[in-house]
């Protein structure tokens, strides 16, 4: 179990910093306490309980999925954790938008991965550097478990080419996989356990294979992006700023919700499944939403 990398004031030193960008990621960065982490474990199993068979428009497992900060208020609550904004701060700068907030999650013992890939591949935002992914780990993320697997300085690639798969273990929206060969010896496992983040660049090469252990791993995962970036495939796109301020004007914002789907809600968060699907399944042989 790797010892948690010490914070400034919670904060990334410059070491740190220069880390993240040598290598394409920095990890583990303890950022709560592990019991307050298992704590939002239980809010969100909570939920899960309450609303698994309530009459939703779509599966709940597609709200955890995507976007779930547009309609799940646990969500955008850790998404605008101040401890995990000022550890990203180190990277972004201190104007920070949320782009997303999901529940990724592994069931115990099954066959479910990630194909090894690069996060802006389809997002139509380009290769930029002005987005990162913050991992918060809710339950503990390990190689047995299926923990994320990174390629130290892939990120100084271009996107590069990738197969789309439609794999039905794959848990990525087209089962897209680069299309270069990974040596086993050239991943670096990224164990984190409960109140650790990873941060990683989105053109860093990684992808988790599956979850072997009797418990579920749990993450919730923020993008976070600078204000100054901006779609180029789809007509619009939808981000939420979190820190600082917002020049630019490039994404449309929603508000936080204040309860778990609302009407509203739903109703926001239907635009922008559909606007981010034109940019996400853009060019792919199988149409259809994200995670539907």
């Amino acid at each position: 179990m790797p010892d948690p990398l010490t914070l400034t004031n919670g904060k990334l030193s410059e070491a740190q910093r220069a880390q993240y960008w040598e290598d394409g990621y920095i990890f583990p960065l303890q950022v709560m306490p592990a019991e307050e982490a298992k704590a939002l474990r239980a809010e969100l199993e909570a939920l899960e309980a309450q609303w698994l068979d309530a009459d939703l428009p779509l599966p709940l497992s597609t709200y955890k999925r995507v976007n779930s900060h547009c309609v799940m208020p646990l969500a955008h609550r850790i998404g605008s954790d101040p401890r995990i904004l000022d550890a990203v701060e180190g990277v972004l700068g201190p104007d920070i938008m949320i782009y997303a907030v999901e529940f990724f999650i592994k069931e115990p013992n099954t066959r479910h991965i990630v194909s090894m890939h690069q996060d802006l591949t389809y997002w139509g935002l380009g290769a930029i550097d002005g987005l990162v992914t913050a991992w918060l780990s809710l339950s503990p993320a390990t190689p047995a478990s299926g923990c994320m697997n990174f390629v130290k300085g892939s990120h100084k690639n271009a996107i590069l080419e990738h197969e789309d798969t439609f794999d039905e273990n794959n848990l990525l929206s087209r089962g897209q996989e680069v299309k270069v060969d990974v040596a086993e010896k050239d991943k670096t496992p990224i164990e984190i356990h409960p109140g650790q983040i990873s941060l990683h660049h989105g053109l860093t090469i990684h992808g988790s294979g599956p979850n072997t252990t009797d418990d579920r791993r749990i993450a919730a995962v923020i993008r976070y992006c600078t204000p100054d970036i901006k779609q180029h495939v789809a007509d619009v796109d939808y981000a939420v700023l979190a820190r600082g301020k917002d020049r630019y004007g490039h994404f449309e914002s929603f508000p936080a919700p204040t309860e778990n789907f609302s009407a509203d809600a739903l109703a926001h968060y239907e635009k922008i499944r559909a606007a981010q699907a034109k940019a996400m399944m853009s060019g792919a042989k199988k149409q259809g939403k994200l995670y539907a």
